[in-house]
This record gives C-alpha cells, structure tokens and sequence, in this order.
C-alpha cells in the first residue's frame, strides 16, 4: 500500500457507516430472518462500494483498496477454517449420537420441584451441543413451554428460563456461528474467545440460576413433567451410551491444554466419524443412502455427515428440527458474511475511515471504561437499528477493533464485549430478528418473558462491571 496517510474528515469516515447501517435496516424489515441468505452480504458489498466512492474523492487508489482488502480476508483464514471444521464437527457429532445423547440424559434431571433452574440447565447442555439458541428454543424450548403450562408455570417465566440457558450454551458453544463471528471480527482465535468469555458468562448464569431457585420455591406447580415420549424417540433411532461422551470430554481436554483449535476439532470430528460407526452403524447405512454397511458406504456416510446437509428423522417433529446438521456446508453463509464485512473493512481500512472513527472513539473514551460502554451501546443500537445480531457483532467489530489495540487492549476484550452486549441482547428487542423468532416460536411475548431472560440482560452489566473495576482485563502484551 501507498505510504500515504489518507486525509478523511470524520463526516466522510461516518457516511458509509450510516448509508450501511440503514440499507440493512430496511433489508432486514423486507426479508427478516432470511437476511442472512445473501441480501446482507450484498448490502455489505454496497457498503464498500460508497466507502470506495468516498476513498477516490481523498485519492486513494484502487489498488490501496484491494490490498487493504487482501490483508483483512488473510486475517480471517484462521476463523474460517475453524467455521468449516465446526461445521463438520457437528455433523459426525450427530451421526454418532454424541449430540443426541447429550439431549436424551439432559432431559432426565427435569423435576416439578426444580422445573425452572432445570429448564436453563437442559437448554444449556442443548444449546452447547447445537451452537444454536434457535433450534434449542424451536424444539425442546416448545416442549417445556408446554409443560410449564401442564404444571401451572407463568409462560412469561419459563419462557425466560429457556433463553436464558439457550443463549448461555449459544455464547460459550464451539459449535455456535456468532461464537465464531466474534473473534474473526475482534482477531483472536475461537478458544482464546471462549475461555475468556467464561469470566463474566459464568457469574451471569450462576446468579441467573439463583434466582430461579428463588423463584422455583415460591411457585406453586401441579402434575408431572412428562418427557417420556421424548426420550423413546431418541431412543428408536440412536443407540445412546456413556461411552458416546468420550469424544467431547477428549476435545475439551485438548481445548484446556490449549492444543491448536484447528488440531482439536479435526480429532474431534475424526473420532465422531469412528464412533459413528461403532455405536450407530444403522444411521451410517441410511445417510449413505445405501443397502448394507460396506467399506463404500462407512465411507460415504460419514463424509456426507461432515461435508453436507444431513438429517435424523424421528418418530417426534421436535426432534426431527434438533437433529439437522449442514455441516461444512452449512457454515457457508457466516462465511460468506465475513467476506463481505471484511471487503467493506478493507475499504474503510484503506480510506482511513476506520481510523477516524476510532480516534474520535477515543476522544470520547477517556477511560477503559467508557470504552466497554461505548462498545457495548453500539451493539445494543446496531441490535435496535440493523435489527440483526450477527450486524451488531461485524459492525462494531471492525469500528471499535483499533481502539481497543491503540489502549494496548487484548483483542479478546473486544470479542467477548461484542456478545454480551450483542448476541444476548438481540432477543430482547421485538423487532430484532432474534426477539421476532424466539417470540413466534415459544408462543410468548417479548414484554412476558423480558424481565425473566435475566441471563440476556444481565451479561452487558456483567461485561460493564469488570471493565468499571479493571477485573480481568487483558492487555495486549501480556497476550
């Protein structure tokens, strides 16, 4: 690239900005949840091209551009790779009942007498075994709901417990595309993101829990919590074992010892293909699309499991959405997002846009503090505004990402500040996506369960709290 420095006045560093942030409000009103099907992405492209059109009004020249573009697409290669490896991890994950298993003896600690702290614990384990807070609140988030109601549980309440434990799994699951979004935005790796994710997850959750205990003991319920034909439909299809958690348990080991994300999750989709075989030869055969196993069709089967989109059909239709997998191929459209949001980075990178804003960021931002805040309020506006999670982690993820380096900031602050402040919050808003499905899908209110998702809006307070009093707060040399 030239040596240089753009000159950009700040208006012109926020007019892309602005031009981008309401063309995607109003694509997400057009097409709401099928956004994220292509029409995002283009936007994103449009994004860049006024930030272009910006760029050869200061003389920056194309080929600035391109390289800027060039340079943020090779930053990502990491998280992309560990997307695809994501991807296939779930699919073999599934095909071996690994999955399953974690759903079928989840289910069993469902008891009247703990029916509240029970629901965020079984949507936890789900949601973490998913990476979907969607699909968990679609299936088996529906089945509790209906429960609370046979035991006399306000919706409201057991609605909020279920998006509580849902989100909860979403945030920390390796599995989960916003999991994976966050430090590809921020620039550090998946696991690094995780393990400081869990500082101010955990006590989130902890207190979240309390309080339903809390609330469990002042609830009056009647009947039984009735999962039976639930788990003999797991049961028809998959042979559920103990020995099937070997494979998790390894891959968390070596995400502990701090192995190569990338080597863990290839073990771990490897050893899923192996178990599958071993415990669910029959589910291999059938996603083959063969007659018996043979080496061709052990072959075939857990390939298509890893590579492509593969479904358990069950005797029950909650089921039947749990158990879906897209894997490499499912994981396409988050990749195709950060293509695009890096093409209109790279061109704000190159116009000099990026920095601007930061600079002015910081002037505002006195402190580590207001910083956080500030984060943390862009990600609730872009949820308010954009109407969509995933845009609340890119767009601040790539205005706050110099800030938080030029305070000598670990990139893992920024990742782990764009989801508690932008994956949790989104369902709490009516007219966001998230808030629109999760409200469509349980049969309940935004305004019913708010006040009881206190997982999804206590995690920014939690977030502001440890930036207020410097808890863990990393820096960048110490990285």
């Amino acid at each position: 690239m030239s040596q240089k420095t753009p000159s950009i006045s700040l208006s012109q560093a926020l007019l892309p900005v602005l031009i981008l942030v309401l063309l995607l409000a109003f694509n997400v009103y057009v097409y709401g949840d099928d956004a994220l099907s292509g029409s995002n992405q283009f936007i994103l492209l449009i994004g860049a091209a006024v930030a272009a059109m910006v760029g050869f009004k200061i003389k920056v020249s194309y080929t600035d551009m391109l390289e800027a573009i060039g340079s943020n697409l090779k930053s990502t290669t990491g998280a992309i790779l560990i997307l695809l490896f994501v991807g296939a991890l779930a699919g073999t994950w599934l095909l071996s009942g690994i999955i399953p298993a974690m759903i079928y003896y989840g289910l069993q600690i469902l008891h009247p007498s703990i029916f509240l702290p029970a629901c965020i614990v079984i949507c936890a384990i789900i949601s973490v075994a998913t990476g979907s807070s969607w699909t968990t609140s679609a299936t088996v988030g529906i089945a509790l709901i209906g429960i609370g109601r046979a035991l006399e549980i306000p919706v409201g309440m057991v609605a909020g417990a279920v998006i509580s434990g849902a989100y909860f799994g979403d945030k920390l699951s390796p599995l989960s595309d916003t999991t994976n979004l966050a430090p590809a935005m921020a620039g550090t790796d998946l696991f690094t993101h995780i393990r400081y994710m869990t500082l101010t997850t955990v006590p989130s959750i902890i207190i979240t829990l309390i309080v339903f205990l809390i609330l469990g003991f002042f609830q009056q319920t009647n009947g039984t919590a009735d999962t039976q034909l639930l788990l003999e439909s797991i049961d028809e299809r998959f042979t559920i074992n103990l020995g099937l958690f070997i494979v998790p348990l390894l891959v968390i080991g070596m995400i502990i010892r701090k192995a190569p994300p990338l080597v863990a999750l290839m073990i771990g989709t490897l050893l899923g293909g192996v178990f599958a075989l071993f415990y669910q030869p029959h589910l291999v055969v059938e996603t083959a699309g063969a007659a018996k196993l043979t080496a061709i069709s052990a072959y075939r089967g857990v390939m298509n499991a890893i590579t492509v989109d593969n479904a358990i059909v069950t005797s029950n239709e909650l089921l039947n959405d749990l158990f879906t997998s897209g894997g490499m191929q499912g994981m396409l459209g988050t990749i195709w997002l950060i293509v695009c949001a890096m093409v209109f980075g790279g061109v704000m990178d190159a116009t000099g846009g990026l920095q601007k804003l930061s600079q002015a960021l910081l002037a505002k931002a006195e402190s580590t503090f207001q910083l956080f805040a500030g984060t943390a309020a862009s990600c609730v506006t872009i949820n308010l505004t954009a109407s969509d999670q995933y845009l609340s982690i890119v767009l601040p993820g790539k205005m706050f990402d110099q800030a938080y380096r030029d305070r000598d900031l670990a990139p893992e602050n920024l990742s782990r500040t764009l989801e508690d402040a932008g994956t949790v919050t989104s369902v709490l808003i009516p007219w966001n996506t998230c808030g629109a499905y999760q409200s469509g899908v349980l049969g309940v209110g935004v305004g019913e369960y708010f006040a009881f998702a206190i997982f999804n809006w206590l995690s920014p307070i939690m977030t502001l709290i440890y930036a207020y009093f410097g808890i863990k707060i990393k820096q960048l040399k110490a990285s």
